[in-house]
């Protein structure tokens, strides 16, 4: 097995490496003046079971390529299979026609990846789960649920717990961490004017008196996150504690965070987390390197991946 990095978020492809106790592939990936990228491969990969680790995250469509010119020259070294590990599988937003004449890019990048020579793909909390069948190859989502719930235990009282889901797309997922948890579910209906922006309208259950988190699988501009804890303060909630998969957080999303009544906002490392977050008092990381390096495995050993979320 071979473990080869991209630039996107080399710290958590070295936590991963670490955990199955293996070195990185040596590779050389840069750009040329003109910023075309340029990978070489520095080790013998034939005949090897190869595992890139690649999130698509910001610039996107740089560490797409990034990732499309890994698999093509593995291919061409004669690897016997190529797994793209995409712990944030950008473009998955894009999952179905919004309006006339729009795309689903969600599909498009899938045909690229698997046009590009890649046999598997392992990824992590994708936006809908649906997307697992946009590509033609074998494809595991992995579920961040017992890593957040892991946390959660540690560091808040199970006591007058309320899980909330942002949206109403999102109870599935904040259903699984209740369920664990054992603690009630509610949601906070929201009506979206325009991307990036959305308006609490109000709260489905009993929150009163409760200690709320929020469980969705991205934050990007953080207005969600910030109406919801407010309307929940609003009816009578103890605190409020976000706990997000993929932390997008772009344009001023850290700073809008920081001066939020957000209690804390917990983060997992599938997106290399920015100067700005590490340095928020209320924001915080954990890492889903032993997740992932588990999936690996299973993977390499032709073993049951589900069977970590039993």
């Amino acid at each position: 097995m071979k473990i080869v990095a991209g630039n996107s978020n080399r710290p958590l492809a070295e936590a991963i490496a670490a955990y199955l106790k293996i070195p990185l592939t040596k590779a050389n990936v840069r750009r040329f003046a003109d910023m075309e990228i340029f990978v070489e491969i520095l080790e013998n990969v034939r005949g090897e079971d190869v595992f890139v680790v690649q999130s698509t995250s910001f610039p996107t469509n740089d560490h797409l390529m990034e990732l499309l010119i890994i698999i093509d020259a593995l291919r061409r070294a004669s690897a016997r299979r190529i797994t793209a590990v995409l712990p944030y599988f950008g473009y998955a937003r894009q999952d179905r026609k919004a309006g006339p004449r729009t795309p689903i890019s969600a599909k498009l990048v899938a045909n690229l990846i698997t046009r590009a020579g890649a046999d598997r793909v392992l990824t992590l909390d994708l936006h809908a789960g649906q997307i697992q069948g946009f590509f033609d190859i074998p494809t595991d989502n992995l579920f961040s649920a017992p890593a957040l719930v892991r946390d959660i235990e540690q560091h808040i009282p199970l006591k007058n717990i309320a899980v909330i889901s942002p949206d109403v797309g999102g109870v599935v997922r904040a259903r699984a961490v209740a369920k664990r948890i054992d603690a009630s579910l509610a949601i906070v209906d929201k009506r979206r004017e325009r991307p990036g922006d959305s308006e609490v309208m109000n709260v489905i259950g009993d929150v009163a008196g409760k200690n709320c988190i929020l469980v969705d699988d991205i934050v990007d501009s953080g207005g969600t996150l910030v109406n919801a804890a407010e309307a929940l303060l609003e009816q009578g909630a103890e605190s409020v504690y976000a706990y997000i998969t993929h932390g997008v957080l772009s344009g001023g999303a850290v700073a809008r965070i920081a001066n939020s009544k957000l209690k804390e906002l917990v983060l997992t490392d599938s997106i290399q987390p920015t100067e700005a977050v590490r340095v928020a008092a209320n924001i915080r990381c954990i890492s889903v390197a032993e997740l992932i390096g588990e999936a690996i495995a299973r993977t390499s050993e032709e073993k049951s991946v589900s069977s970590l979320f039993d």
